[in-house]
C-alpha cells in the first residue's frame, strides 16, 4: 500500500513553496496522497496572523483540484497546542495498516529535539526531509545517529514498512516565506506569484493580513 504523506504548518498563509514542495515529494515518494494539516495552536510560536477558518480555506482553495492533495482539519479541532505526535497517532488509528510519512524541511529536521516527544515519530510514522540547498543533513549528534541507523535512499522502504525510515529528498528551492506575503499584503503590495490567486481572493476578502484590492 502507498504511503500517506503528512504535510504540517502554519501555513499562514499557504504559498507556492509549500505547494512545489508537496507536488514533487508526492511524485518522487509515490505516495497515495499528501494531506495538509493546518495547524490549530503552534507550540512553536505565539498566535497565528490569520485565524483557523482563514488558513485552512486557503490551504483548501490552493490544492483544490490537484490529485492526490487533501485539507486535513483534525488539529482545528483539538484544544491545546498541536503536538505532531498527537496528528500522527490520529492518523494511525485511523489508518492502522497504512505507511504515513511525516514531511519537515532540512530546518526543521535539524530541530527535531526540540519537538515534544520526538523520539516516538518514527514508531508511527516514517520522516521525508526536503532538502535544499544550503543545508546540511547531521552526521553527529542525537539525530546524525538516527540517520545512521534508521536512513534510508530507497524509497521502497516507505513503501514496505508502516513506519521507522528517515528519507531525505532534494527539492526545487523556491525563495518564499509567508512572512514576506504578510509583510507586502501590510504595506498595500499585491502578492501575486508567490500564492495561488484563489489564495489571493480569500486573503482580499477577509482582510487577514491587511487591506488587499485585486
Amino acid at each position: 500500500m502507498r504511503p500517506i504523506g503528512v504535510f504540517g504548518g502554519t501555513f499562514d498563509p499557504i504559498h507556492y513553496g509549500h505547494l512545489r514542495t508537496a507536488f514533487e515529494l508526492n511524485q518522487a515518494m509515490q505516495f497515495e496522497e499528501v494531506r495538509f494539516v493546518p495547524c490549530g495552536e503552534p507550540p512553536h510560536r505565539g498566535e497565528t496572523y490569520a485565524g483557523a477558518h482563514e488558513r485552512f480555506e486557503m490551504v483548501r482553495v490552493a490544492i483544490e483540484g490537484q490529485a492526490g492533495f487533501v485539507a486535513d482539519d483534525r488539529e482545528l479541532h483539538r484544544n491545546g497546542p498541536s503536538w505532531t505526535i498527537d496528528t500522527l497517532l490520529s492518523l494511525r488509528e485511523e489508518l492502522p495498516d497504512r505507511p504515513l510519512a511525516l514531511i519537515v524541511g532540512m530546518d526543521a529536521f535539524l530541530g527535531l529535539p526540540r519537538w515534544h516527544r520526538w523520539q516516538e515519530f518514527l514508531d508511527v510514522a516514517h520522516i521525508v526531509v526536503a532538502h535544499r540547498p544550503g543545508w546540511r543533513a547531521p552526521d553527529m549528534g542525537p539525530l546524525g545517529e538516527l540517520l545512521n541507523d534508521k536512513g534510508t535512499h530507497r524509497v521502497e522502504d516507505l513503501h514496505e514498512a508502516l513506519h521507522g525510515r528517515i528519507h531525505i529528498h532534494a527539492v526545487t528551492q523556491l525563495e518564499i516565506a509567508s512572512t514576506e506575503i504578510r509583510d507586502l499584503v501590510a504595506a498595500g503590495r499585491d502578492p501575486r506569484f508567490l500564492i495561488p490567486d484563489s489564495v489571493r481572493e480569500v486573503i482580499a476578502d477577509s482582510q487577514c493580513y491587511g487591506r488587499l484590492d485585486l
